[in-house]
């Protein structure tokens, strides 16, 4: 009989703010290694000293970035280097799931790195988790989000073809039944950036944002709903770090 580690469903939440791209990846990369080494510790361990492995809920905002996932098409960028870098936007081929997609301010983009051991050993339940949450938040505000099937993400008027349009894109890693990257969830942002790709590698849909639907949208008030509801779908525990879990080379990133 097979042993596991005790299942653990609590996960520190750390709101980190308006970030550069490469700082975040950087910080996904060394939590979601600390995770997995757990896991591989947790293979010398005799049954009654397994250890549960922990779980991380990065939040925040980027600078102007596009991102391109492992399988997506660098055709869909179309901006060469030099008007890229005219414009100040960076460019990064990273190891997400998806195509390219925009970051920038306005926008919350959410990063779980969570050992699905922990809840469920299913990436299709964990993707449409992640859009029920999105779609949850939406209603508070009188918005119908849907899903399109075959396509990643939570869209408006997704059974109107001629006014679908995303609202949240979603592009994941997964090792070991480790989780990294996340959602982006256009809150108050500017979406002049996205006529410069073709989101998601999608070219006959469009993007919006939440300001753009509705009236009064508070972005520190969306994002404490998102948290909320993704509290609730994964039933999970969160909470503040109390320790220096950061590594010592991120020290902007510790809790206050």
């Amino acid at each position: 009989m097979e042993h596991l580690p005790p299942k653990n469903t609590k996960v520190w939440l750390c709101n980190m703010g308006h970030v550069e791209y490469r700082s975040a990846w950087a910080l996904q990369q060394h939590l979601h290694a600390r995770i997995v080494e757990q896991k591989l510790d947790n293979r010398k361990r005799e049954p009654q000293a397994l250890q549960a492995t922990e779980n991380f809920l990065l939040l925040c905002e980027h600078n102007p970035v596009f991102t391109l996932g492992k399988s997506g098409n660098p055709g869909n960028l179309l901006l060469n280097e030099h008007m890229l870098q005219s414009k100040g936007v960076d460019f990064l081929p990273i190891n997400r799931g998806g195509d390219i997609t925009y970051h920038g301010p306005g926008q919350l983009t959410a990063y779980p790195i969570l050992d699905l051991a922990n809840f469920f050993t299913d990436i299709g339940k964990y993707l449409r988790l992640l859009e029920e949450a999105i779609i949850m938040v939406l209603k508070e505000y009188g918005l119908n989000g849907s899903r399109i099937e075959g396509l990643t993400g939570v869209w408006l008027d997704a059974d109107v073809p001629s006014k679908a349009r995303k609202i949240c894109a979603i592009g994941v890693h997964t090792s070991r039944w480790v989780t990294m990257h996340g959602f982006a969830f256009n809150i108050c942002a500017d979406l002049s950036p996205f006529s410069y790709i073709v989101p998601c590698g999608i070219p006959d849909k469009g993007v919006t944002s939440l300001h753009l639907e509705v009236e009064g949208v508070s972005y520190p008030r969306v994002v404490q709903q998102t948290v909320e509801a993704l509290q609730s779908v994964f039933n999970m525990e969160l909470q503040q770090p109390q320790s220096p879990i950061w590594p010592p080379d991120f020290p902007q990133f510790r809790p206050e």
